[in-house]
């Protein structure tokens, strides 16, 4: 008896380091998937064919930003180093975009914000529900009303627009 509470009181930091581990993996999927919102934001205000496209962008750079900065001051308090770019899928997905102008933008940027906002609710419930650090799951309950209520404009601005989601 003694030996296994001996093990287990030797497992407890590494557990807790595995726990904190997947809140930093959260962290930081959360600022890849901010930056990249901010990016093609941008790029949906420049390239955009529609005045709702264009808007929409719009909203996704300040309220990405604002929810950047949010994080970023989390990070820095839990000495997490953050990515300062986007991740391959939304390079990918850019990249994608640049080439397109028009309607042909607005439809396919449309789908990747759909797509991309579930996504980014799935991640905020995954913390919400499993995460180990009190603050990231704060963070992540701060931040889930903003992403479904982007969710529910793009998912609009999709059905105005006749794209399937």
């Amino acid at each position: 008896m003694k030996y296994f509470t001996f093990c287990a009181l030797m497992l407890l930091p590494l557990l807790a380091a595995a726990a904190s581990n997947d809140d930093h993996t959260f962290m930081r999927r959360l600022a890849w998937a901010g930056n990249g919102e901010i990016e093609v934001g941008q790029l949906a205000q420049q390239k955009g064919g529609s005045q709702a496209v264009k808007d929409f962008g719009a909203m996704m750079v300040k309220d990405h930003t604002a929810g950047a900065e949010q994080l970023k001051s989390l990070a820095s308090s839990k000495n997490v180093s953050l990515p300062s770019g986007v991740g391959p899928a939304n390079k990918t997905a850019k990249a994608k975009l640049e080439l397109l102008s028009g309607d042909s933008f607005d439809k396919a940027y449309i789908a990747n914000q759909v797509k991309a906002h579930k996504d980014a609710v799935t991640l905020l419930q995954k913390e919400i529900s499993s995460g180990q650090d009190a603050d990231a799951k704060a963070l992540a309950q701060k931040l889930l009303p903003t992403i479904q209520s982007h969710l529910q404009k793009i998912s609009s601005i999709a059905d105005s627009a006749g794209v399937k989601h």
